[in-house]
């Protein structure tokens, strides 16, 4: 399938879970609004679930390179901008937290593959940074995504706290440096 309608299919697709759920997404509806026959979407993906964690992953919608700024800190504070983006700025907002949040209720979706696919690309920033000697070789990268991307979610999805501009820097200073005082201070 050519790249240009691929991406069609998949803005389709990401578009009407958006606007009507997992629940309401249908390969016949993305067909029509692709401008493709559903045998076409079927001979590629097997099912909607198939569809939508393709979508999610390869879609130019929720693209994503990991950032490169020269330090961790500076990578840390572009990731979590770049996820707080992901999840409060329309269309892409409508879309993760709908999509994402449907994973819970139905495991055919999958999400692990989605999360798989983006720490793998997050891991760069570590390697960088172990590389530099900003981070020691034992730190466990994932705890430190799950610690940032957690603190996200819930302020801006499950509190529907707005994202202070100084939400991010504080995010990442408390993950690298923790809360408590120094003992020798």
């Amino acid at each position: 399938m050519a790249p240009r309608k691929q991406q069609e299919i998949f803005a389709a697709t990401l578009r009407l879970v958006a606007e009507k759920g997992y629940d309401g997404l249908t390969v016949e509806g993305v067909a029509e609004r692709s401008g493709v026959n559903k045998t076409t979407i079927y001979r590629w993906w097997p099912s909607k679930a198939a569809l939508l964690g393709a979508a999610l992953i390869e879609s130019d919608v929720l693209g994503f390179d990991p950032p490169d700024t020269g330090s961790l800190r500076g990578d840390l504070v572009a990731l979590v901008e770049h996820l707080a983006r992901l999840l409060t700025v329309p269309p892409a907002s409508d879309v993760a937290v709908t999509a994402l949040g449907a994973a819970v209720r139905h495991p055919e979706l999958d999400a692990r593959r989605f999360f798989a696919d983006r720490f793998a690309r997050e891991r760069e920033i570590f390697e960088r940074a172990v590389r530099r000697g900003e981070l020691k070789p034992s730190a466990d990268p994932m705890l430190i995504v799950d610690l940032l991307a957690g603190a996200v979610w819930v302020r801006s999805v499950f509190r529907g706290l707005p994202l202070t501009d100084d939400f991010t820097t504080a995010a990442v200073s408390a993950v690298l440096h923790g809360v408590v005082r120094d003992e020798a201070g």
